[in-house]
């Protein structure tokens, strides 16, 4: 069963409703039962009347239970490539359908030359478009055990009512990609994540906060939960979805909006004022998004002092 947690609306002009999943990995017989428990997700956002829907990293890897998972994993995460066109024209058409922006989790995918495999993170649009944005930095078990590359690029996404960037699990910690993002104007961060401990999960919790501060935007945080222990790409899942804020009077306390409850499946809501980001990146207590630009210029010399015994 799962659990919706949502915060009070706030009736403003320039006040979007947002949707983080925690999505739980469970074995599926086929393409379509995977598809059933996307849409019934999807159809529980439209309930709620949300505007931008997040699905986490990697969530496509329950599709891996389809095919035989004695094979090298390697070889697995190719076939489930193969699947990306299926998969972005279905969830395509839900987002039409839908008249939603969905954030798409990631799903391995070819380069355009097809000599590479890409952890993509696809945003559908409601027209029916979609755009892709690859992740940035591998971790370790992408890198050995999937081989998995990197992509080369940043890009800011543009919707009626603002801009955001998605940063995928490790992506967000590297605090530059997301310092970028906010002096290209973006009013929000995406991190969709697959963290297999409580270790994984925390080192992007942490970093998602700090980004949240660094930039003063909001940040949506949507993880995995739950397991299949006879698929290693997915044998475990840590989770909890999140809705951080800018740490300032104007926003939640804490730098909380919303958050899920740790491995339950869920969806987590909330309403994001995007006027606030502009405001409190004006007139915030500090301003730390503005003021960056002076770190370059005080780092370009460092000085270095020994200190004696």
């Amino acid at each position: 069963m799962i659990e919706i947690f949502i915060v009070p609306i706030v009736t403003l002009m320039d006040t979007i409703r947002v949707g983080s999943l925690q999505y739980f990995i469970r074995p599926v017989k086929s393409f379509e039962e995977f598809a059933l428990q996307v849409e019934a997700l999807v159809d529980t956002a439209t309930d709620y009347k949300i505007k931008v829907l997040v699905f986490p990293e990697y969530f496509t890897t329950q599709l891996l239970t389809l095919g035989n998972i004695k094979r090298p994993i390697v070889e697995q995460i190719r076939d489930l490539a193969n699947q990306e066109s299926r998969f972005v024209e279905f969830m395509a058409g839900l987002s039409k359908k839908k008249k939603m922006i969905i954030v798409g989790g990631t799903v391995p995918g070819f380069n355009e030359d097809q000599s590479k495999i890409l952890n993509k993170c696809y945003v559908f649009s409601p027209d029916g478009s979609s755009h892709v944005q690859a992740k940035l930095h591998m971790t370790r078990f992408e890198t050995e055990e999937w081989f998995v590359s990197p992509g080369t690029r940043l890009r800011i996404f543009e919707s009626d009512f603002g801009k955001f960037a998605v940063t995928i699990c490790y992506d967000v910690e590297f605090p530059e990609i997301a310092r970028v993002a906010g002096r290209m104007g973006a009013h929000f961060l995406v991190v969709p994540s697959c963290t297999d401990d409580r270790h994984g999960y925390l080192r992007v919790r942490y970093c998602a906060q700090a980004r949240a501060i660094e930039n003063q935007m909001y940040v949506i945080h949507s993880p995995t939960v739950g397991s299949i222990p006879t698929v290693p790409a997915v044998s475990m899942n840590y989770g909890q979805a999140a809705i951080y804020t800018p740490s300032d009077y104007s926003f939640s306390r804490d730098g909380l909006l919303a958050e899920g409850t740790v491995n339950q499946e869920s969806m987590i809501i909330g309403d994001i004022n995007l006027s606030l980001i502009e405001q409190s990146r004006i007139n915030g207590t500090v301003l730390p998004l503005r003021d960056s630009h002076k770190t370059e210029d005080l780092l370009k010399v460092v000085d270095h002092v020994k200190v004696s015994n």
